[in-house]
């Protein structure tokens, strides 16, 4: 297993060396002059254009211009974001947190229900419970993000006003967020180890609507998904002989059935995570929530190159690093698959 493991994760600089090869390569559709202008971050600088492309070497063969990159990225030195008005390294440190924190408040509810509903609707295979759970998967499936997104900013803030409609907190403890000791960056985690617990109801309360609209749409996929695995366990030769040895149908269902039907769900919640990690786009820019989705967003709009190529960056290294745990994950699950 130890070394299944190292393997994995030797692989991890040199995956993320291609691919920065490929994001890179891309840049060269663009002109020096676009690519020069995320490294201005005044007007005096933007005088100052072509010494940029000469400093840079956004003029010369991509090799050269493939080494000066990779030596400012690995110096912290991504460019400045003109849609934040900071470095682009300093907006993803700022920014990142804020969507961590919406993931974890989202990930696990939908893995852990997903699973919890999937099996449900299994063993009660076209009863009531499982006809209604099967609408819901469908429904949450085939519903686009901005749609849903939309119909609860209608209904829970515009029509009942239960929650907040925008943003992550309301202007009054806007004033309060300079006083607290930052500890990890996510604004809720912080205002607990703070006990400011206002501030911490503020966020929860900015944070349901965003949640639940991701929270509908993925964990229908994986209510899916562990259906149809449960419902292919149970008919398997392993669980008829676990039913022929005399062991109780919840001893069967959920130690053998569900543990085998669970493979694929490692893979699917995994990239789920990755999804959420990268930036839910859609939902951050519907409920104008500061993670890095929505500041994404607003630097293509902006035709910010350094922004966008940052954030392809990071979701690089997000798929990486989340890809590799999940193989890992995997091979515990499934003894086979380390021996491979």
């Amino acid at each position: 297993m130890l070394n299944f493991i190292v393997r994995r994760l030797v692989q991890i600089p040199l995956v993320m060396l291609a691919l920065s090869v490929l994001i890179v390569a891309l840049t060269m559709l663009l002109t020096p002059a676009q690519r020069a202008a995320g490294y201005i971050r005044s007007e005096q600088q933007a005088a100052q254009l072509e010494r940029i492309i000469r400093d840079r070497g956004l003029d010369q063969p991509f090799p050269v211009q493939y080494g000066k990159w990779l030596q400012s990225t690995l110096q912290g030195d991504l460019g400045f974001s003109k849609s934040s008005g900071k470095p682009v390294l300093e907006t993803i440190v700022e920014r990142l947190p804020n969507t961590i924190e919406l993931t974890l408040v989202t990930a696990i509810p939908i893995i852990l229900i997903g699973i919890w509903l999937g099996t449900l609707s299994a063993l009660n295979k076209d009863r009531f419970i499982d006809q209604v759970l099967r609408v819901f998967a469908v429904l949450g499936y085939s519903l686009p993000t901005f749609v849903l997104g939309i119909v609860l900013l209608a209904v829970l803030y515009g029509y009942l006003g239960w929650l907040p409609g925008a943003g992550q907190l309301e202007v009054i403890n806007q004033f309060a967020v300079g006083d607290l000791r930052r500890y990890t960056g996510m604004l809720g985690i912080d205002a607990l180890l703070n006990g400011r617990f206002d501030i911490a109801l503020d966020v929860l309360r900015h944070l349901i609507m965003p949640a639940l609209t991701l929270f509908i749409v993925s964990s229908a996929t994986i209510l899916k998904v562990m259906r149809n695995n449960m419902l292919e366990a149970l008919t398997s030769d392993y669980v008829r002989t676990a039913r022929a040895k005399g062991l109780s149908e919840r001893v069967v269902n959920l130690k053998h059935a569900r543990r085998n039907a669970l493979l694929s769900i490692v893979t699917l919640g995994g990239f789920t995570v990755i999804g959420l990690l990268s930036g839910s786009i859609i939902t951050e820019t519907i409920f104008a929530y500061p993670g890095i989705g929505q500041w994404v967003v607003q630097s293509a709009l902006a035709l910010d190159i350094p922004s966008v190529l940052g954030f392809a960056l990071l979701s690089a290294l997000i798929v990486v690093v989340v890809s590799t745990l999940i193989d890992i994950l995997y091979g515990v699950v499934d003894p086979r698959v380390r021996f491979d």
